[in-house]
């Protein structure tokens, strides 16, 4: 994840995707996952490049959920407002994530780690009051539950510096557009959870997971792709396509970009056989 806007960054994604069906989408997904949000001066690049004003341009990122105008925490914490919710206490749980995070509802913290937003319904109204953590939902929520949500955040933005500052391998990551965790529970693989992505190639549709630890490659795969094969990977979540601008330095296939939890991208090349990683934990 970025965190100094480059106009070249954006010509070279709106020069990728020019003349496909849907490019608009596509080139807005790729900023969001390069940047964490959508700059204006980007958009500007978009417009003149596309030929769409920019009130259409900001239409479609206003429309679509996964967009933000502004930038973004490493953890995003929604709290329903929702009516059924509203009776329950959400307006006290909304209360103690703010006075455990010293951040009002709508705002993002000075580190970026947190960002809090409210949101009208999430249409699990027998469940209230209800919070979405980084696309997890949590129901019955109460104040106590609360500190522990913050607890859990804290500690795996300490997990991520510790790969930085003492060398450590784990890594925690989330779908760089909708910003859900891609860890799975259900797989672990020597005690840890597995990175669990959609994969495609050929004719070829199923799931794959891959370790969690830093430089290494073992991996499981609902398909057996042959070494050497390019492969399209997706969220299982919001189901969008994971790709990124760079392209790997070894072999030339296309990177596929997931966040750090706790601030940072990883990329891994997209063929497979290929070894070719890069992690930026940023500054």
């Amino acid at each position: 994840m970025k965190t100094v806007f480059n106009p070249e960054d954006i010509s070279q994604i709106t020069t990728k995707h020019r003349g496909s069906h849907g490019s608009l989408i596509s080139i807005l997904e790729d900023i969001q996952a390069t940047y964490n949000y959508l700059p204006r001066q980007a958009l500007e690049i978009v417009s003149e490049a596309t030929g769409h004003s920019l009130v259409d341009i900001y239409g479609v990122a206003t429309f679509y959920q996964s967009f933000s105008l502004e930038p973004r925490g490493d953890h995003v914490v929604s709290v329903c407002a929702g009516t059924a919710c509203h009776v329950r206490g959400a307006p006290t749980i909304l209360n103690e994530f703010e006075r455990k995070l010293d951040l009002k509802a709508g705002k993002t913290s000075a580190d970026r780690m947190f960002t809090l937003t409210t949101v009208n319904c999430l249409g699990a109204c027998a469940l209230g009051p209800v919070a979405v953590v980084d696309g997890e939902y949590h129901r019955n929520v109460t104040t106590r539950a609360v500190g522990q949500i913050v607890e859990d955040c804290r500690r795996t933005a300490e997990d991520s510096r510790s790969i930085k500052d003492s060398g450590l391998f784990k890594v925690e990551v989330a779908c760089p557009v909708c910003n859900r965790d891609l860890l799975t529970h259900d797989h672990m693989l020597d005690g840890y959870p597995m990175v669990h992505v959609t994969a495609s190639f050929g004719r070829k549709h199923g799931w794959m997971r891959f370790s969690s630890m830093w430089g290494d490659y073992r991996v499981e795969s609902e398909h057996e792709a042959p070494d050497n094969t390019i492969i399209d990977f997706f969220c299982p979540k919001c189901h969008a396509e994971l790709r990124s601008t760079k392209l790997c330095p070894r072999c030339d296939a296309s990177m596929i970009p997931l966040f750090v939890r706790g601030g940072g991208v990883i990329q891994f090349c997209s063929r497979r056989g290929c070894k070719e990683h890069m992690l930026d934990l940023g500054d």
